[in-house]
């Protein structure tokens, strides 16, 4: 079970699509393109819809073992998530490193009211 400061894989899916092909979404992207045209550093800012469908399926077919620790997650295991989802394992290994570091940020968050719950 996640610990109470912690959102949930599938809450974080959710958070991550808030700008999936939005306007101000496309904007962040190109804020964030390197020389080859490429935003990978923005892929969780506002994923493209085909970012967020690869995400939504490789969530869809984790184990709850997985969902519940998905830092645990060895490389080779990532890939077989990926294989079997039929996904890209880079952004399935960027969307699961963001969501770990998201629950490392907001368990790190002082508790005296400087940071409000924001329901990030």
């Amino acid at each position: 079970m996640a610990k109470p400061e912690e959102i949930s894989i599938e809450q974080y899916l959710e958070k991550v699509a808030t700008f999936s092909d939005h306007e101000y979404g496309r904007l962040v992207r190109k804020q964030f393109r390197d020389i080859h045209g490429a935003s990978e550093l923005a892929m969780l800012a506002a994923p493209t819809a085909a970012e967020l469908d690869q995400f939504r399926r490789a969530v869809a077919i984790m184990t709850p073992a997985e969902k519940q620790a998905p830092g645990s997650l060895s490389d080779e295991q990532i890939h077989r998530i990926a294989a079997d989802a039929r996904i890209d394992p880079g952004n399935l290994a960027i969307f699961i490193n963001g969501y770990v570091l998201h629950c490392k940020q907001r368990s790190q968050r002082p508790t005296d009211g400087y940071y409000p719950d924001d329901g990030s």
